[in-house]
């Protein structure tokens, strides 16, 4: 396993990070168990959460199996845990957002649920245009003056906003933001335009979430059936209609360095220079060792990566992307 820093931070973490969507939802608890003590064994610290993972009718499940498998593996000092809030968690006022009650709010349910005294990184899962930043930087404070939570990341956030947040925040002689976690990957490269640029300017790290583009980059279409899940989903279907060259391109390229198309599509995510992990959520501990071998002989494959940057083009930085 390869670790990094994240952002300007000293905070060390795997380059895989676990999404536990999965956990609860696709995988029970004896499933859930084996898949997170499979992640320490092949050397993942990193484990990302939210409050709002589990089931219909029972949100924060996720964060109870997580927090039950610290409980009787004895293993919460080995992980950098983050999770996540934002939605409404009822149909009460105040059950979602930002408020500062909201914050307070989730971040006790998340610490009572996960079992724990402390949360690593408390991340804002998407923006809350009504809510006032001195409001959230506050909020945040007061969480980290009582030791309950380390760092503060964002979610889903433009580049403006969080140009927008870092600014506030200097303004208010709060902390920065650690992290965003963005959707990441070869069919989706449009944080290259803007945020990726205002990282690598704030220090601050990056998180790609989908690094497989929601199983399209798992494997090439002549390799796929119409299975459950996912890949029986029409929208799917036709995404992978609609690039299966490039698809099966990539899928060739990677064979040929003895790696499977979703090994070839986290390898070159972890290749870029501004991502601190990439966050994988398999639903098998099987799936996950196949995956960890994607960091292997990964300052060799340059000439892989060059070809599926020409199969899957991004779109340039700002604003030469766009004007002279």
């Amino acid at each position: 396993m390869r670790y990094t820093t994240v952002g300007r931070s000293r905070l060390e973490v795997s380059q895989l990070c676990l999404g536990t969507m999965n956990i609860g939802r696709f995988a029970d608890r004896e499933q859930s168990f084996a898949l997170l003590d499979a992640a320490v064994d092949v050397g993942i610290n990193f484990v990302d959460t939210a409050n709002s993972y589990g089931v219909q009718g029972e949100r924060g499940l996720t964060e109870t199996i997580i927090g039950e498998w610290f409980a009787s593996s004895g293993r919460r000092d080995r992980i950098v845990l983050a999770t996540k809030l934002y939605e409404d968690q009822g149909d009460w006022p105040n059950s979602g957002g930002l408020s500062a009650l909201n914050i307070r709010r989730a971040c006790e349910a998340s610490l009572k649920r996960l079992g724990t005294d402390h949360i690593d990184v408390l991340q804002m899962h998407h923006v809350d245009r009504r809510a006032p930043w001195e409001e959230i930087w506050e909020a945040f404070s007061v969480l980290r003056d009582q030791g309950k939570i380390l760092y503060v990341g964002s979610s889903n956030f433009a580049a403006w906003q969080l140009m927008a947040a870092q600014h506030a925040a200097h303004e208010l002689g709060s902390f920065r933001l650690l992290s965003e976690q963005s959707v990441y990957n070869l069919t989706q490269r449009s944080i290259e335009l803007e945020v990726v640029p205002a990282l690598e300017h704030l220090g601050a790290g990056l998180l790609a979430w989908s690094p497989l583009a929601g199983g399209l980059l798992g494997a090439a279409p002549s390799e796929t059936t119409v299975g459950e899940g996912r890949r029986s989903d029409p929208s799917f279907r036709e995404r992978q209609a609609q690039q299966s060259e490039a698809l099966e391109s990539a899928a060739a390229a990677a064979a040929g360095f003895g790696l499977t198309l979703a090994q070839a599509a986290i390898g070159w995510l972890l290749a870029q220079p501004v991502l601190t992990a990439a966050i994988v959520g398999p639903r098998t501990a099987d799936q996950l060792s196949q995956l960890a071998t994607s960091l292997d002989g990964h300052d060799d494959r340059g000439a892989l990566w060059a070809e599926l940057d020409a199969l899957f083009s991004g779109p340039g930085a700002a604003p030469e992307a766009y004007a002279w």
